[in-house]
């Protein structure tokens, strides 16, 4: 039996790089990182977003970096510059791989940028979506099925604090840390959490990512090349789960009942999924990649 249909990617840590930084840009993709993504929303005043926006369609149309996904973190649909973003996607011959969509409320929204994006290359671009507001928490599992091209989600713990009105802390948003992985792991889709903005607490940095990692998320963006190594550890499979993973997917792989027996145990299509997951995560950190 042939391995599960949707496509997995290693996707352990994420480092944001400003728009207005082409040359970080390129630093960034030896980092380590597995996702490297502009940003042209936060990270640029409104008056500069336009030269954000030039400096960075540009750096897509080569690919040196074939094992490194590369995303740009476009502004919300309702804005000016939203519009802006998506009209270069549009026009682009070499569009971004994938973009992190911001302010997203509803699964129509993402359908709608779908629809946007349906001629020429941008019909290939993959979608990370933000949940950073309390109606797109609570229509979580919606969004994160809303589209074949949502493969991933991002959790926004800033905004989402604020509309919850509640701490930036590791307690108050447990319930919405809890909500995501169950939205995620339904869709079949990768799960991100926020950065770590201490830059100058690598312990820190390590217990959150390993929380994180327990809870359910697959990876941990970031903002600094140093966070990459402590991510990428912390998300990274130990030796003897690649082991077993190996043995699951090769019996699955010679099995046409979707039902495998592996060490007396029971397997069935979502743990399968789990464990492609882990050889992913595996040869991304031996250099190589599953696609």
């Amino acid at each position: 039996m042939p391995s599960p249909e949707k496509s997995i990617r290693p996707r352990r840590s994420l480092l944001f790089v400003p728009g207005l930084r082409p040359d970080r840009y390129r630093k960034a993709l030896d980092a380590g990182a597995d996702i490297v993504c502009i940003d042209l929303e936060d990270a640029v005043a409104g008056p500069r977003k336009s030269e954000a926006r030039e400096l960075t369609m540009p750096l897509f149309a080569g690919d040196s970096h074939p094992h490194v996904e590369r995303m740009v973190r476009i502004n919300g649909l309702s804005t000016p510059d939203g519009l802006k973003d998506l009209s270069a996607i549009i026009e682009s011959d070499n569009p971004p791989p994938s973009i992190m969509i911001p302010k997203i409320r509803s699964a129509e929204e993402v359908q709608l940028i779908e629809t946007l994006l349906s001629t020429g290359a941008a019909r290939a671009v993959r979608f990370c979506v933000i949940v950073e507001t309390n109606d797109a928490l609570e229509r979580a599992a919606d969004i994160a099925r809303s589209s074949q091209r949502v493969d991933s989600m991002i959790l926004g713990a800033v905004d989402m604090s604020a509309d919850l009105r509640c701490e930036k802390a590791w307690e108050p948003l447990l319930y919405t840390r809890s909500r995501l992985v169950h939205a995620a792991a339904a869709a079949g889709i990768d799960l991100l959490d926020v950065p770590y903005l201490n830059l100058d607490d690598p312990d820190g940095l390590q217990e959150e990512a390993s929380r994180c990692a327990r809870l359910g998320f697959t990876g941990k963006a970031s903002i600094h090349p140093n966070q990459i190594p402590i991510i990428n550890a912390v998300f990274t499979p130990d030796a003897a789960t690649v082991e077993k993973a190996r043995k699951i997917c090769s019996a699955f792989e010679n099995d046409d009942t979707g039902l495998v027996v592996v060490d007396g145990e029971l397997i069935e299509l979502p743990v399968v999924r789990s464990m492609y997951r882990v050889l992913a995560v595996a040869e991304r950190n031996a250099g190589g990649s599953r696609g």
